[in-house]
């Protein structure tokens, strides 16, 4: 590209372009991050250019009748040859002109002040929402009944010498201690009771399986709760 002049189209943004200096009668000379790019790439490959601001010191955007408005339209209707300023990338002007690999990402923000964390003693509830843990709270209560009426409806048969016995209170123990995965002392050998306290299990390692996962996740995970509505 030696000896090839460019025509060179901006809008004035800082820092990225600037008029350094506007002597009457004399052209502009312009200044920034942008023009610095330029300037790099204008001494690497040998070409030298022509700058000037668009006329209507707008970056570019489609009208009504489907032209292009400021820098973009300066180039669409091939009165420059490059364009260069703080120019946003967007898929309605890649459509009609080509980019360069952007140089600069930003993004726009809001700071929040943290909230202050609490000491709480019932975090290890907080994986469950209250209703869930009434209902297993029930849930024993009814399994722990059901135990007991079909071993008073069936009575199992002890050994020799034992003194257990299937109270009420030993049956609501033994479906606790089942839930809870600690195990019972009452012997339940009736075909009922077992097909009883196999679904029970089935149903406390599904139960505890779930509150392990959700207790892990919300102790690991900060939950940020905005303020803003």
């Amino acid at each position: 590209m030696r000896g090839v002049v460019l025509r060179v189209v901006t809008v004035l943004e800082e820092p990225f372009v600037m008029v350094s200096e506007n002597v009457l009668g004399k052209p502009k000379k312009y200044q920034g991050f942008s023009i610095d790019v330029l300037d790099a790439l204008s001494n690497y490959l040998g070409f030298n250019y022509e700058i000037y601001v668009a006329p209507d010191h707008k970056y570019g955007s489609p009208q009504e009748d489907g032209t292009w408005n400021g820098l973009v339209g300066e180039l669409v209707f091939k009165r420059a040859d490059i364009g260069i300023s703080a120019l946003t990338i967007t898929p309605d002007r890649e459509n009609v002109v080509d980019f360069t690999t952007r140089y600069m990402d930003y993004s726009v923000g809001v700071l929040l002040r943290r909230a202050e964390k609490t000491v709480d003693m019932f975090a290890c509830l907080a994986p469950f929402d209250l209703s869930l843990w009434a209902c297993i709270a029930g849930t024993v209560l009814l399994v722990g009944l059901l135990v007991y009426l079909l071993n008073w409806l069936n009575p199992p048969r002890l050994q020799m010498g034992s003194m257990t016995s299937t109270t009420l209170y030993n049956s609501m123990w033994f479906v606790y201690g089942s839930f809870v995965q600690q195990g019972g002392e009452v012997p339940y050998t009736t075909l009922a009771t077992r097909m009883m306290m196999g679904a029970w299990w089935l149903f406390a390692l599904i139960v505890i399986s779930s509150y392990t996962a959700n207790l892990a996740a919300f102790l690991t995970i900060t939950r940020i709760e905005s303020s803003i509505q």
